[in-house]
């Protein structure tokens, strides 16, 4: 018998097709491992049980009837509760949305949905994608299935919890700063930021509309590339949606790394990061040194500038996106004597304290007699940002660095000092700025026991490139650890 937490898409895929399991088999396993495990992380916020069962169901006939529509068919796949989905409670993991039901899916959702996926249930986030530990949820943190005393990261810490637990196959995250990747380091599995305007944004509660992109969380490379094949492409409805083709990239999984010019970002390869970190990056590049790469020091001075233009940029977005929930239309209203009132009571009782602090930051800085001194200085710095990148890929094929300059740092440890939160994302916030794609691919663990993360870089529609490298890295770490949470017999 398969335990689920050792599947991967092909795997379930193959045995599905061979009548060996059922979809709806699987499901029950993946629902088995979230029975055994949620106590104690608290990944999901909700299980679309009769959606899901549905789901499974119609594969099940599908593949009876001999129809296929394609790797993902009998799938359970989990979403991150700030992508909305027809019938089901979306919150953004945040009060003010308590209860309010979508009419409508997100095009990533119905993009599943057309693959046959089972989409299990929703899951737990920084309250509208604003954190890196998942400690903001208004319905409680979750926690790391490698050791539930520690973060799982964020803000897509239940998407990356639930991938790597086994109470899904594969998850779909948003990625601001680093909330897809950031978790992904943390918690040992893979993790990418396609190329903004690949992936469309429809449908996605926006935090900062010029960095939000949606991405996937997987197992293994491979299994992340088949979930970005079915969710990416051109979408009317997104007017940031990039109208070109999607770059093909399964053909280069297994070309290896030989003859790719690999650069490592010196801003944020050296100090700074965990000593294990260093030691578990600096054996990965000298592996792909050894399989063929060539390697180059790369210098990107304005990277290390990133982190404070997009505390600067991100909060002015939200303070405008965040505009709109006024308890007028949906979720929350606290009752007031005037609309006025209402409005401000119903937004300080359904925000948390970061989206506050985040909203007021923004509008601060999108304010008269600040704008120029503030927002408009950190949109040069995220130009100079860009072009450091375009300098420096007409050099390399990709870039490399950590993904996170620690492993999993302890519940607590960090919310009182939102500087020392906020520097989780110094590695990945670069390519949100720049809109570029990245990847994180889990390579090692420290002295205790926690996944270390490897970050690939690669231009604007360079994912061909970065899943090249990305597989490659894959390959020669041999990382094959499962969490604790994920060791259980539970088959299926």
């Amino acid at each position: 018998m398969t335990d689920p937490a050792d599947l991967t898409i092909a795997g379930a895929g193959a045995l599905l097709r061979s009548g060996e399991i059922t979809a709806a088999g699987l499901l029950a396993a993946v629902r088995r491992r979230a029975s055994m495990t949620e106590a104690d992380l608290h990944a999901y916020l909700n299980l679309d049980t009769e959606g899901a069962e549905q789901a499974a169901a119609l594969a099940d006939a599908a593949f009876a009837a001999g129809e296929d529509r394609g790797p993902l068919q009998g799938i359970p796949i989990a979403l991150k509760d700030n992508l909305v989905t027809r019938g089901v409670e979306t919150t953004a993991g945040s009060r003010i949305l308590s209860g309010w039901i979508p009419p409508y899916d997100a095009t990533v959702v119905e993009r599943l949905r057309a693959a046959g996926a089972v989409l299990v249930g929703k899951t737990n986030l920084d309250e509208f994608a604003m954190g890196s530990s998942t400690e903001n949820s208004a319905y409680g943190p979750t926690r790391n299935p490698w050791d539930p005393d520690r973060v799982p990261g964020g803000s897509s810490g239940g998407s990356a919890a639930v991938v790597a637990a086994g109470s899904a196959l594969a998850a779909l995250g948003s990625d601001t700063g680093g909330s897809v990747r950031q978790p992904a380091a943390l918690t040992g599995v893979v993790g990418m930021k396609p190329t903004y305007g690949l992936v469309s944004r429809y449908g996605l509660i926006a935090f900062a509309s010029s960095l939000d992109q949606i991405g996937p969380l997987a197992r293994s490379v491979a299994d992340a590339v088949t979930v970005f094949e079915a969710i990416a492409g051109h979408d009317p409805r997104d007017a940031t949606s990039y109208r070109g083709p999607v770059p093909e990239v399964r053909s280069a999984l297994d070309r290896g790394a030989g003859g790719m010019r690999v650069g490592v970002l010196a801003e944020l390869s050296g100090e700074g990061n965990q000593e294990a970190v260093l030691e578990a990056f600096t054996r990965t590049v000298e592996a792909l040194r050894a399989a063929g790469a060539s390697i180059h020091e790369m210098s990107l001075p304005y990277c290390a500038e990133a982190l404070n233009a997009y505390y600067l940029i991100a909060p002015a977005e939200c303070s405008a996106n965040l505009a709109r929930f006024d308890g007028v239309r949906f979720g929350l209203r606290v009752p007031g004597e005037t609309v006025e009132r209402m409005m401000a009571a119903t937004r300080a009782d359904g925000f948390g304290p970061e989206v506050t602090r985040r909203i007021l930051l923004g509008t601060y800085a999108l304010s008269a007699g600040y704008y120029d001194a503030f927002y408009a200085q950190a949109q040069k710095v995220r130009t100079l940002v860009i072009e450091d990148f375009r300098r420096a890929y007409a050099e390399v094929d990709v870039l490399v660095c950590p993904t996170s300059p620690t492993t999993a740092f302890r519940v607590g440890e960090r919310t009182d000092d939102p500087l020392a939160m906020y520097l989780s994302d110094v590695a990945t916030v670069p390519t949100n700025l720049s809109g570029d794609p990245a990847i994180s691919v889990p390579v090692g663990l420290d002295g205790d026991g926690l996944p270390i993360g490897f970050q690939v870089l690669a231009p604007a529609l360079g994912e061909s490139a970065m899943f090249r490298a990305a597989a490659a890295v894959e390959a020669l770490s041999g990382f094959d650890a499962r969490p604790p949470s994920a060791t259980s017999e539970d088959a299926v």
